[in-house]
């Protein structure tokens, strides 16, 4: 029996009243929720291995709608079983093999169009969390019509072209994530201050394990709360500075 890598309680799950609403776009799925006024900007929500339906996910899209964003959650994972907490983790290997974050530009390209076509957005940016942070980092080296990210503790791992990311990218990790050791954010910021020609900034937050900032406030611990409110707020803050 393996140790569950993301240590946070994913099976008791506070009820949570979404704000947005499901659309289909092209042979997506996908959960939108708008600001009150109009808007030319978004940001494209990328959930970690427990999906687009997942109750934390939709409460981090709503937080961001709440801010001016046009915000979406499109479903990665094209209607496949998302992980879940019953799930053995002597089969996540196979499952990732089927579930590859780095296999995400169509389905980027298709809400890009989308954002811009139906919704108008001019400028979009990218927010993921885990499964999702990964995507965020492969995005970022790849497409260019994405204003600025956010990898929330996921970075693609073996490439050598990991580093030239094409514009502003922010990483949040915690401290104590045991599936991203701190050699490899110090690696990580080693090598961005060589190779990245754009602006980026890693943050590692005090005693945080993996999955920490997503939680929403009835499902925090009292001496973590402070950690994942700073986090979400630097989050929106750099979206906000370059989106």
């Amino acid at each position: 029996q393996m140790a569950d890598p993301f240590l946070y309680n994913t099976g008791e799950r506070s009820h949570y009243g979404c704000l947005g609403h499901e659309v289909q776009i092209e042979y997506l799925k996908a959960y939108v929720c708008r600001p009150s006024f109009f808007t030319d900007k978004a940001v494209i929500v990328v959930h970690d291995v427990f999906g687009w339906r997942f109750p934390d996910i939709r409460y981090i899209v709503d937080l961001m709608a709440g801010h001016g964003y046009i915000t979406i959650c499109p479903d990665f994972f094209k209607g496949t079983e998302p992980w879940t907490s019953t799930d053995h983790w002597a089969d996540f290997p196979d499952w990732m093999k089927n579930h590859d974050p780095m296999k995400v530009d169509k389905e980027a390209d298709v809400v890009l169009k989308y954002l811009k076509e139906q919704c108008g957005a001019k400028k979009i940016g990218i927010v993921g969390f885990s499964w999702g942070g990964m995507a965020v980092h492969h995005l970022m080296l790849k497409n260019p019509q994405l204003t600025a990210g956010v990898s929330l503790y996921g970075i693609v791992r073996d490439s050598e072209e990991r580093y030239s990311l094409l514009n502003p990218t922010f990483f949040i990790f915690g401290e104590k994530d045991h599936t991203i050791s701190l050699d490899q954010i110090f690696l990580l910021e080693d090598k961005l201050k060589q190779y990245c020609k754009v602006p980026y900034k890693i943050k590692v937050y005090p005693g945080q394990v993996h999955g920490f900032a997503q939680l929403k406030p009835e499902d925090m611990k009292p001496e973590d709360k402070p950690y994942i409110e700073e986090a979400r707020r630097d989050m929106i803050d750099w979206i906000k500075m370059f989106v």
